[in-house]
């Protein structure tokens, strides 16, 4: 094992591939590092001419960055805001979808023109202390997606097999092995059980809403943005929850990473063609996690909202609500299988993500069976003391909180993404045009701002 702390930057793993040469460096103060996930970097070639195969061969990183946009913690807040307030929190989950996808975006061009994830971008132009400061940050997103994660899962386990919150958590932690099985046979397969896990979900959620019989012209009023979300500091809150829950901070860092593992051409045309391909392959990913954000608040507003159950919140609860509500049997049991499908694939990529922000801001180096351990073991132990000290009553306001944890995290990852983008001397002629620069930084201040409220509403109590 070698465990590397120093700051000798072009140091390689044993057998990682070398990093190609980028002919503009210099906007960065050191020469490109080892790439983070070394084992999978550039390891899924890109076939010939044609389109079709050449966008199925970068499909696959997007969905990987989608499944934290569907993992229970989005569960929890779109759950509590269609039960509370029926459809109007619609516009919120689809706003919340369109600011991830141009976010994403900007993390995979960022990670396609220079070669650097988000984590080693900011430890190449930010001191160490601010660097530590950003790691810290951001394990503490990770433990607080985490936290929503293994929970889900839990709950999902004690639902459908009695299995207690405490040993589900420690089970989900297993995931770690089935990452180290399935990347031995290839990236490619790790990716495809993700798809088919969201698959599942999908198929799932659109058996509760044809049994659901939601209103569709409500629906289609809650598209629209309404005042009464600013009005109400109740509804605020759980609109806020909800951006958390919908914009995982680092499922930027993540996605500026996988979208390495694509064996593109790295000439100047290659690389503006793969960052066309990798942000298709996140835009269609992205909107299937947005449908299934909308039907879970969508299922909770016709199921429970408009019969009176507007104080919901609990997953439990709605498992035990949904089949004597709908009068469909298997309905709370379809419901169940979502959610575990839900939990254990986030934790998946959970877990890349840990491994990805540790390599990439502290440059450590060890054996990915043991890196993936410590990264998951970081991860899953607050979760563990919160599972046990809260027990079941307290599911539903932990994972709510968390949600709000990683709203306030997020413009940490954020700003420094969008000041990367925009700069010419980093970027070279993949910066971002005028008014992208424009976009991104709006929606940068847009969510400073929001999470300042509500820092301020946590204060007065």
């Amino acid at each position: 094992m070698r465990y590397d702390m120093s700051t000798r930057l072009t140091e390689q793993e044993p057998g990682a591939p070398p990093p190609a040469p980028y002919p503009d460096q210099r906007g960065w103060r050191r020469a490109r590092v080892t790439p983070s996930l070394a084992e999978a970097y550039r390891t899924v070639a890109i076939p010939g001419l044609s389109r079709w195969r050449k966008a199925l061969a970068f499909a696959g990183p997007g969905f990987l960055v989608a499944v934290g946009y569907m993992d229970p913690g989005n569960w929890a807040t779109s759950l509590a805001g269609g039960s509370a307030f029926g459809y109007k929190l619609l516009s919120v989950v689809v706003i919340s979808n369109l600011l991830a996808i141009l976010l994403q975006a900007l993390a995979a061009k960022l990670g396609i023109a220079t070669g650097r994830d988000l984590a080693q971008a900011v430890r190449d132009s930010y001191s160490r202390p601010a660097v530590i400061m950003h790691w810290l940050l951001c394990e503490l997103a990770i433990a607080a997606c985490d936290l929503a994660e293994v929970i889900g899962s839990a709950i999902a386990l004690n639902l459908l097999f009695h299995i207690p919150i405490v040993i589900g958590v420690l089970l989900t932690g297993l995931d770690v092995l089935i990452i180290l099985v399935l990347q031995h046979r290839g990236y490619r397969t790790l990716e495809a059980l993700v798809i088919a896990l969201i698959g599942t979900i999908g198929v799932c959620f659109v058996f509760e809403i044809v049994i659901s019989r939601p209103d569709l012209a409500a629906t289609a009023r809650g598209l629209l943005p309404s005042a009464d979300i600013v009005r109400n500091p109740a509804m605020l809150y759980l609109a806020i929850g909800i951006l958390g829950a919908t914009v995982m901070p680092h499922n930027l860092y993540l996605h500026s990473s996988i979208v390495q593992t694509r064996k593109y051409d790295e000439s100047a045309r290659g690389r503006r063609e793969a960052i066309r391909y990798a942000i298709l392959d996140s835009t269609a990913a992205l909107m299937g996690a947005l449908f299934i954000n909308a039907a879970i608040l969508v299922v909770a507003a016709a199921t429970f909202n408009a019969t009176g159950h507007t104080g919901v919140a609990e997953i439990q609860d709605a498992y035990k609500l949904l089949t004597p509500l709908l009068g469909v049997g298997g309905a709370s049991t379809v419901f169940a299988l979502a959610l575990l499908a839900s939990g254990q694939n986030s934790t998946l990529t959970g877990t890349l993500a840990g491994q990805i922000t540790m390599e990439g801001f502290l440059d450590i180096r060890m054996r990915p069976w043991l890196r993936r351990l410590l990264t998951r073991g970081i991860a899953i132990l607050p979760a563990v003391i919160a599972a046990y000290y809260f027990g079941e009553s307290g599911t539903a306001k932990l994972l709510i909180l968390s949600q709000v944890v990683l709203s306030m995290q997020l413009s940490f990852a954020v700003f420094p993404l969008v000041i990367f983008t925009s700069s010419k001397a980093k970027m070279g002629e993949y910066v971002n045009p005028p008014w992208l620069k424009r976009l991104a930084y709006a929606v940068a201040f847009v969510i400073a701002g929001l999470n300042v409220w509500l820092l301020a509403q946590v204060v007065r109590g």
